[in-house]
């Protein structure tokens, strides 16, 4: 299902970091109108060469028919939605519906949906799985919550962003899709540190890691994120994806909902404590994969990079 070209919504984006650049961009080159708030307006003027109209503040987006938000965390999402100024304040105008592609907790998301149906504003939680480059490869993956008949008015916005509807689950009503996305993200560091450990095992005992990682990702424990981060872990490239802190973020919120649901994960509850203490060496910029080098401290090694061509799996879809 597509948009006829007379009936592409009016789109706003709130937010343009790594992620939400790119996935405005992949709008605009796909024809749709796009007006772009982001608080640091710089970031955002690049995406005017491309067609966007920069506004100044996020309720200058009230009027547009679909406005999607992608922020860091909680406060900000309060903040360019209800707070001064915020996309659901204006006096004369709310958007039709509000799409949030941030990783929040469920509280902060029932209550903007909450002000968005005070509004007439459909609002649907739909946090994204991945980065620009997973973007790049049409690997992105979408899980939304709400409204189904909301969800369906807006599914081919939503197949666009994943590049042609692959990854885009509908998981039902109110807020589970953020519960989804928290439990993926809590899942990611508990097999990124864990993989980190094996790694480090059979590199002590003099594989390695270039060699140990290919015949990982040759078996059928690999994946494509096993694939994804090994060069990372072989060459020690810790460009960011994703960061520590954000990481520990969605530690906090998944423990307080296993909490909630009297849900034990003490697995889960260790890593929190190892990405914790990778904060505290100073590990708060680089990539969260940059956890192998607090687990090479830990077992008294120092590792080195290998400089040898890994393959990522994520050649871009044409």
């Amino acid at each position: 299902m597509t948009y006829a070209a007379q009936d592409r919504p009016l789109v706003g984006w709130i937010g343009t970091g790594r992620m939400g650049f790119q996935l405005a961009a992949r709008l605009l080159d796909a024809g749709h109108d796009v007006a772009v708030y982001n608080r640091t307006r710089t970031k955002a003027e690049p995406l005017a060469a491309r067609g966007a109209v920069i506004v100044d503040r996020p309720d200058d987006l009230a009027d547009r028919d679909v406005v999607f938000t992608m922020v860091s965390a909680s406060p900000d999402l309060q903040a360019v939605t209800t707070g001064p100024g915020g996309v659901l304040t204006s006096p004369t105008a709310a958007p039709k519906v509000l799409i949030d592609s941030s990783t929040v907790s469920t509280q902060m998301s029932a209550l903007i949906r909450k002000e968005a149906t005070k509004r007439g504003t459909g609002f649907l939680a739909a946090p994204v799985s991945g980065n620009p480059k997973v973007i790049a490869a049409g690997k992105l993956t979408v899980a939304v919550s709400g409204s189904r008949e909301v969800f369906d008015s807006v599914e081919p916005l939503l197949a666009l962003l994943a590049l042609l509807g692959r990854g885009v689950t509908y998981v039902g009503e109110d807020e589970v899709a953020r519960l989804v996305k928290i439990a993926h993200n809590v899942f990611l560091g508990v097999v990124t540190q864990s993989l980190a450990e094996i790694t480090l095992l059979a590199e002590k005992g003099g594989v390695s890691r270039a060699a140990f990682l290919e015949f990982l990702n040759d078996s059928v424990m690999g994946s494509v994120y096993t694939r994804y981060k090994s060069p990372a872990l072989v060459n020690l490239d810790f460009t960011p994806t994703f960061t520590m802190p954000l990481l520990r973020k969605d530690f906090d919120l998944g423990l307080s909902a296993a909490r909630d649901l009297e849900v034990p994960m003490p697995l889960a509850a260790t890593t929190a404590q190892l990405v914790a203490g990778a904060i505290g060496a100073g590990h708060v910029e680089e990539d969260f994969a940059a956890l192998i080098l607090e687990q090479a401290r830990n077992s008294g090694i120092t590792l080195e990079a290998q400089n040898v061509p890994v393959d990522d799996g994520l050649s871009p879809r044409p």
